[in-house]
């Protein structure tokens, strides 16, 4: 999916959000600013220089923009931090800075609040070949910790495989209650395996098999997050035991009339509520952050990821689930032969 970063903060904010993107930016755009208590900072007018805008057009977007700005580390230096900054300007560059002798204040952007403005400058021919610059070594980033496809980018956490066995054994409490207490065809467990997914993301697995461009051989359980894969496996137990009493209640299988019931008013509970809400806000916003997946269905619950939803799934914690999944390679493979 395309980005606009002059329009979408999301999108911008994700990219200043992960932190071993933002080092790659950093040393493939070599941005020379002034080295100041251990971060690296650019006045109004060295940004005005190196987009090649008036400092009007940057006081304006500072104006439009102040709280993602400040959200992203511009600030204004006073005082002992403002002479220290001015001492480190002179150091740098080797002649005093261009304000005026009496100014008390000054604006100062951070690395990641100049490249957030960056994002935004839509004057600036400049700034567009840096967020070019920019989108380019994010998507190479991500490609290169994923062997060039997200497609699996949720099996990089180390509680996937936990998650995925757990779901599995579950599941098989489900089929066999369905096999065992619903008087209906084989065409059930497709059917209300559709209807797990759709009450806790929205989407039948065909709608979410298009959206990640899966292939026909990917099964939509080895792309989930653990969490959601935690949900369905509680919505399968759950589900079971409801079925099973039922059935036993009544002292015959249910009819799909009956099923259908049952299933209405258990995914009504209110105690799924926050359950849901963080489970859907955690896919839509991870598949948009890391795979570039848009849910449509999903749209409103998309956030920007912290930065320790890209540690967790492209930095070092990550780097054991190959260690992992073959530990557990004998399991998964019977848990697969059963399907």
């Amino acid at each position: 999916m395309e980005k606009d970063l002059t329009a979408s903060k999301l999108d911008r904010q994700n990219i200043l959000n992960n932190e071993m993107a933002l080092k790659e930016i950093e040393k493939n755009a070599n941005i020379d600013g002034v080295f100041y208590t251990d971060c690296m900072f650019f006045t109004k007018e060295m940004a005005a220089s190196f987009f090649e805008v008036d400092t009007r057009t940057i006081e304006r977007y500072i104006t439009a923009y102040s709280d993602e700005l400040k959200s992203n580390g511009y600030q204004i230096l006073r005082g002992a931090r403002l002479k220290g900054f001015l001492n480190e300007y002179k150091k740098h560059f080797g002649t005093d800075i261009n304000v005026g002798t009496k100014t008390t204040v000054l604006g100062v952007f951070s690395l990641r609040a100049f490249l957030d403005l960056a994002m935004m400058l839509s004057e600036s021919e400049n700034a567009r070949v840096l967020r070019q610059v920019m989108l380019d070594i994010v998507i190479d980033l991500i490609n290169k910790k994923t062997g060039g496809s997200t497609r699996f980018i949720n099996q990089r956490a180390k509680d996937f495989v936990g998650s995925y066995l757990q779901e599995e054994n579950y599941r098989k409490e489900f089929t066999d209650a369905l096999c065992n207490y619903i008087d209906m065809g084989n065409f059930k467990y497709a059917l209300y395996t559709d209807k797990i997914y759709q009450s806790i993301f929205k989407e039948k697995a065909k709608e979410y098999r298009e959206v990640l461009k899966l292939q026909k051989s990917d099964k939509v359980r080895d792309t989930l997050y653990s969490e959601i894969l935690n949900l369905i496996a509680s919505y399968e137990c759950g589900l079971a035991k409801v079925i099973q009493n039922k059935s036993e209640e009544l002292g015959r299988k249910l009819n799909n009339w009956e099923l259908s019931a049952l299933f209405d008013e258990f995914e009504n509970l209110p105690h799924w509520k926050p359950l849901l809400e963080s489970a859907r806000t955690k896919m839509a916003s991870r598949d948009l952050g890391l795979r570039d997946a848009f849910h449509q269905q999903l749209e409103k619950y998309i956030q920007p990821l912290e930065k320790q939803e890209y540690e967790k799934f492209l930095g070092k914690d990550s780097s054991d689930i190959e260690k992992l999944m073959q530990e557990n390679k004998d399991v998964l493979k019977r848990l697969k032969d059963r399907e």
